[in-house]
């Protein structure tokens, strides 16, 4: 499995689902319940997630999912303000509000 994925908006999270099972595409919704636990834990660890079942696909799917449609998800980074460490589909720190500098 693979994590494709992440927002704040399981209504979006869902669209994406639907998108992918649409070309044919498996995947699974993660944490689809966890924003109960917000507060207690960091806000973006309780994040919807989706998951692909089957990681030759990826490929694929980052070009149906991503706007540019290259099929390039962004490497992780560390922001600039704080240092916190992110995965690459994040433009914006969550911990400082600090925007992704390219």
């Amino acid at each position: 499995m693979r994590l494709i994925y992440c927002a704040p908006n399981l209504l979006l999270v869902k669209h994406f689902q639907n998108l992918l099972d649409s070309h044919g595409i498996a995947c699974i919704v993660k944490n689809e319940n966890l924003n109960s636990a917000a507060g207690e834990l960091p806000p973006t660890e309780c994040w919807p997630e989706l998951w692909l079942t089957d990681e030759t696909n990826y490929d694929k799917a980052t070009r149906l999912l991503l706007p540019n449609g290259d099929g390039k998800i962004q490497p992780p980074w560390t922001c600039p303000r704080c240092d916190e460490w992110l995965e690459g589909q994040f433009d914006q720190c969550w911990n400082c509000g600090e925007y992704r500098i390219s």
